[in-house]
């Protein structure tokens, strides 16, 4: 009867692990589907015509962002992992914690150069232009036209600042494991953008006031006509 009891309670966690694996697997499979679809979706405005490129880009682009997750998974197991084992050590917790830091990040930046000689091996620099503007919700752009039209007036040292913060920031975005952290690098460099504006003696806050306004004029004036 207790060997019955122990094969059972076997046979119970055998399949347990199998059903872990497989849905694992699952998870593997549709996370695989979501990134070659996010990778297509780039890949389609680059005016590729050759399949076999166009496939290799895909893919290129496609194993980056699977790339990224797996850093940043592995960084948040060792973080939890060094949190419980030095949890009574602070000192040794913020030592240790800043040393895998930048350990990471030099990982990460690897990680990055090696991506973007891959891509310059398939494509032309407007292209990469428009891999990372994908890779990043076309935020550098959209962005940079924002100044341009709420400050018409900026000079071309000014224009050059604003799009060389807005680049790096769109640097750091594309290693960036979600939606949320991406825009957060920009969230961050704008800031940096605002600053360097404030030393240039432009009132931000009276210039996004006067920019509303004329949003708000050209509307009424659209729907009058």
């Amino acid at each position: 009867m207790k060997f019955i009891s122990q094969s059972l309670l076997f046979l119970l966690c055998l399949g347990f692990v199998n059903a872990e694996a497989q849905n694992k697997k699952q998870d593997q499979a549709a996370y695989q589907q979501v990134i070659t679809k996010r990778a297509e979706k780039i890949v389609a405005q680059l005016g590729i015509t050759d399949s076999i490129q166009y496939k290799r880009v895909t893919s290129i682009i496609a194993n980056q962002y699977s790339i990224i997750n797996e850093h940043h998974e592995e960084i948040d197991a060792t973080n939890k992992k060094l949190k419980a084992n030095l949890k009574d050590n602070k000192v040794q917790l913020e030592k240790q914690s800043k040393a895998y830091q930048e350990k990471a990040e030099k990982k990460l930046s690897k990680i990055h150069k090696n991506y973007i000689k891959a891509l310059e091996k398939e494509l032309n620099a407007a292209q990469i232009e428009q891999v990372k503007d994908g890779m990043t919700y076309g935020v550098l752009p959209i962005t940079l036209k924002g100044y341009h039209e709420m400050l018409p007036n900026l000079n071309e040292e000014q224009k050059a600042q604003i799009k060389a913060f807005l680049t790096e920031a769109r640097e750091h975005a594309m290693d960036a494991p979600s939606s949320e952290k991406k825009h957060a690098w920009f969230g961050k460099y704008k800031g940096k953008i605002n600053n360097y504006l404030s030393a240039q003696g432009i009132d931000m806050k009276k210039a996004g006031q006067e920019w509303e306004q004329r949003i708000k004029e050209a509307k009424e004036k659209k729907n009058k006509g």
